[in-house]
């Protein structure tokens, strides 16, 4: 009997499976309408905070922007906005229901015109989602941009909704990870995962104590929104895979921890940046791509690295420099982060998602 049991429930366990790996099925993004040149952004930035007469440290600011490697960046924060609500420049803790209401409203919309885009590209309805994962450093409510966004889709009621809030930069590559274990374990699921950052709440003023470290996210974070739809066994006629997922991983590198933090305080989330994160990165990013690749390890990749398609995360060009440097990378082989981190800036998970279609089209 108990042996009857088993082979039913491994049974109803395969069925339960996909029987291929997951694939991106279709792709999406979106920027707010604000386009900030990052040349004219030193001179903006201390005039919209009233900050001008801190003339070294705007000198400072210039040059951190220039070596940034941006051309432009895109805000839902206006000035009008900002002069709206002043206690988003002096970080009052008054100031942090100001932040999380502008997004409250903004990021399921902005999150929506991406995901559109990634559904129409997927060829079939929005009703066919059936799981739903939302990464943001954005806000912190719940519900949050995931309700609001599967009303805005006209999501079925049984959605299933996953949330990932204040996870960094790697909560893209989390999120899409996470789709493809739901993707491979659940029959016929489709994915839609979205990824949406608006800087409101992580801008401030300049102070007097700030340094080329403590201004890095003021000279480099944008807005945007990223949606991938995620499926395994694409069958219908409808679906075309653009990328198939065939291995997921994650590593926490020692030390790492005090490279970069986010955290929500009264006066809106903060990040700390390390000034030497991109040679942090470069002493550590070969072992974890040897870890990660697994069987191609064993047929040695290593020092192979050109032979292999690359869609790295652009945090900044001093990043790419470094990782192009460690790993003997061919230009071309960056090329599509390069663009990514010139045309919008880092916006955080959404980043990867913005070179994922640089890549395609």
């Amino acid at each position: 009997m108990m042996a009857t049991t088993l082979a039913t429930l491994r049974e109803i366990r395969r069925a339960q499976r996909a029987d291929g790996p997951a694939a991106m099925l279709g792709i999406g993004t979106a920027n707010p309408a604000n386009c900030v040149l990052q040349e004219e952004f030193p001179d903006y930035y201390f005039r919209v905070t009233n900050k001008e007469h801190l003339t070294d440290l705007k000198e400072t600011f210039k040059k951190l922007c220039r070596i940034t490697g941006l051309e432009k960046r895109f805000f839902h924060h206006t000035e009008a906005v900002l002069n709206a609500h002043p206690g988003l420049l002096d970080g009052t803790s008054s100031a942090l229901d100001a932040r999380l209401d502008i997004v409250a409203k903004a990021a399921p919309e902005l999150a929506a015109s991406a995901a559109a885009k990634a559904i129409t590209r997927w060829g079939r309805p929005a009703t066919d989602i059936t799981h739903l994962i939302v990464s943001t450093n954005s806000e912190a409510r719940s519900p949050g941009a995931d309700l609001g966004l599967a009303t805005l889709l006209g999501l079925r009621p049984d959605v299933c909704r996953t949330v990932l809030q204040l996870n960094g930069c790697a909560a893209g590559c989390t999120a899409l990870r996470l789709a493809k274990d739901l993707a491979e374990n659940n029959r016929g699921a489709r994915v839609l995962v979205v990824c949406v950052e608006l800087t409101i709440t992580t801008f401030r003023a300049p102070h007097e104590g700030d340094s080329f470290g403590t201004l890095i996210p003021q000279a480099l974070f944008g807005d945007g929104a990223g949606a991938v739809v995620v499926g395994a066994d694409a069958t219908h006629p409808d679906e075309r895979p653009l990328f198939e997922m065939v291995s997921a991983s994650q590593a926490l590198v020692p030390g790492s921890e005090k490279q970069l933090n986010v955290r929500l305080g009264e006066g809106g989330i903060d990040i700390d940046i390390a000034f030497n994160l991109p040679k942090f990165i470069a002493q550590n990013i070969e072992r974890c791509l040897l870890d990660a690749s697994g069987a191609l390890a064993v047929n040695g990749v290593e020092g192979k690295w050109n032979d292999l398609f690359w869609a790295v995360h652009p945090g900044s060009r001093g990043i790419l420099d470094r990782v192009e440097l460690a790993l003997g990378l061919e230009p071309r082989k960056l090329a599509p982060s390069r663009t990514v981190v010139s045309d919008y800036g880092n916006m955080l998970p959404a980043t990867v998602i913005f070179v994922r279609i640089i890549c395609i089209f």
